[in-house]
């Protein structure tokens, strides 16, 4: 295969469709990720109304052998991954850790720091073969800093970090490079307009999902005799209070 291949999960709708129309539009063939096929579908036909490549795999990122059967059929299809972009996550509960239940901590750690570990281990094999590749995590400011009433989503994060972090010096004498893009408020409904303490509704001083999408794509066409290990993307305006 002549052509390169991106996979983007979380992919159904807002960082993950922008980041996937992106790369599109540097000619990657883009693999769109997520559990809902019908709003893969639909990003889909948007990429392809616009002259770009894609195609839909229906997973749920934090089930083993759905990522399994999802990288070998992208890498039957199309022999190879250049990028993996780990974008699935889940929002912030809003809730005080003493009032979080089990569940909500399991599902936050399953999408947002089990998922990002299995799709590298389902892909990263074959980069290694091939001698290179990209793997782009989409983590959080609040993987950096403390996140009250946000303990479970912040914990996700700072798992990601340390985890891809970690990878990063691993992979890096193969040829493979891996990076994380920690944004601030994002304009999106992800976790809820006031998710993460912010009283107002007004995004417009948040963070577009292009933003990411751009930066994203800055990572993925950066010279081959470096790697960017980690940016930090804030809005440029603090929010009304």
């Amino acid at each position: 295969m002549n052509y390169l291949v991106a996979v983007v999960t979380g992919a159904s709708q807002g960082v993950g469709a922008a980041i996937a129309a992106r790369l599109a539009q540097m000619d990657f063939h883009v693999c769109l990720l997520a559990r809902d096929r019908v709003a893969l579908e639909d990003v889909k036909d948007r990429i392809v109304a616009t002259g770009g490549s894609a195609f839909v795999y229906a997973c749920d990122v934090a089930a083993p052998e759905q990522v399994e059967r999802v990288a070998a059929e992208v890498l039957r299809v199309h022999g190879r991954c250049d990028v993996l972009v780990n974008n699935a996550g889940i929002g912030n509960t809003n809730t005080p850790v003493q009032e979080l239940s089990v569940a909500d901590w399991d599902a936050m750690m399953d999408t947002n720091l089990r998922g990002p570990f299995l799709m590298l281990r389902a892909f990263a094999p074959a980069m290694i073969a091939r001698g290179g590749g990209h793997i782009i995590n989409i983590g959080s400011l609040a993987g950096k800093n403390p996140l009250p009433k946000g303990a479970a989503y912040a914990a996700s994060k700072w798992g990601l970090l340390g985890l891809m972090l970690s990878a990063a010096e691993e992979l890096r004498q193969h040829g493979v490079r891996v990076s994380v893009v920690s944004p601030g408020s994002i304009a999106t409904d992800f976790g809820g307009k006031r998710a993460f303490g912010y009283q107002s509704t007004d995004d417009s001083w948040k963070i577009a999902p292009e933003d990411i999408a751009e930066v994203v794509a800055q990572i993925a066409a950066q010279s081959d005799r470096s790697f960017v290990s980690e940016i930090l993307v804030r809005p440029l305006r603090k929010p009304p209070r």
